[in-house]
């Protein structure tokens, strides 16, 4: 018996959110900081493969029931809470730019960072702030937060027009971009819930000043995380979408590697066709 296609999509729907809790069971990669440890969690940035196999959507009802599911059995943490949607704008992001719907990506991740400038640990962007002891701007304290998130927006250009002849020219490098952004999409999620102040305060107990100093203290130890992030990826992505390409596993043809579709012959004499 044949499966319709919603069946095969609540399926794989199903099949990926399972994959996602198995791998959430893999203990994460942690990295102290001045301002903790910082875990690199395998659940989470495969989130962008599911946004390559199944696409923006079903990736990222993937993403979202699988990481719902794992904080749902991992005790329903209330710290965890606000970045339950984090695998989702990941998923999304890279399933819009590799399907051609690139505009719907650039619009989603640039609407996450205009959401972020509104919120009070840096709105208004002109206003300073008083943190131990010096004097910060909030638009540095934005930048500090945001500029590494704009590297990503930038990238999602060349890859719509040049995606195809970049994957043949550089291989593995297109891969590595695409789950950059997607990565990059993942942390803009979990710095704006971090900036609301039912988070930060309501949940974390800490003041608008102590949230500033996190934005500041580290600005470049979350993009390095990013692009560790995107390499792990990048390995997985190359030999795994190379075996998946052609068949019925990848959820449209019409992706950004896809052969560009001939029209067909022109008939000179309509006439002669029987």
């Amino acid at each position: 018996m044949r499966l319709n296609v919603k069946t095969q999509h609540v399926a794989l729907v199903a099949i990926f959110a399972a994959l996602f809790y198995v791998l959430s069971l893999i203990a994460p990669i942690q990295i102290p900081t001045t301002v903790g440890t910082i875990e690199i969690k395998f659940a989470a940035l495969i989130a962008s493969i599911f946004g390559f196999i199944l696409g923006p959507y079903l990736g990222a009802a993937a993403a979202l029931l699988g990481s719902s599911v794992t904080w749902t059995l991992f005790g329903m943490s209330p710290y965890d809470a606000p970045f339950v949607l984090a695998p989702m704008f990941n998923a999304l992001i890279a399933g819009f730019i590799f399907y051609k719907k690139w505009k719907f990506g650039l619009v989603a991740f640039s609407a996450l960072i205009i959401a972020f400038l509104f919120t009070p640990p840096v709105f208004p962007l002109t206003a300073q702030s008083d943190i131990a002891g010096l004097t910060v701007g909030n638009s540095y304290i934005a930048l500090a937060v945001i500029f590494d998130k704009i590297i990503a927006i930038a990238l999602i250009l060349p890859l719509a027009f040049f995606g195809k002849k970049m994957s043949v020219a550089y291989g593995s490098a297109f891969y590595f971009l695409l789950a950059f952004i997607g990565n990059e999409a993942d942390n803009m999620w979990g710095s704006l819930a971090f900036a609301v102040p039912q988070v930060y305060n309501g949940i974390f107990g800490f003041d608008t000043v102590a949230v500033q100093g996190f934005f500041i203290v580290s600005p470049f130890l979350y993009p390095a995380i990013r692009i560790v992030q995107a390499f792990i990826v990048m390995i997985i992505a190359v030999p795994l979408m190379r075996v998946l390409q052609g068949t019925n596993w990848i959820w449209s043809k019409n992706n950004i590697l896809a052969e560009p579709q001939k029209p067909p012959p022109a008939i000179s004499n309509p006439q002669a066709v029987p």
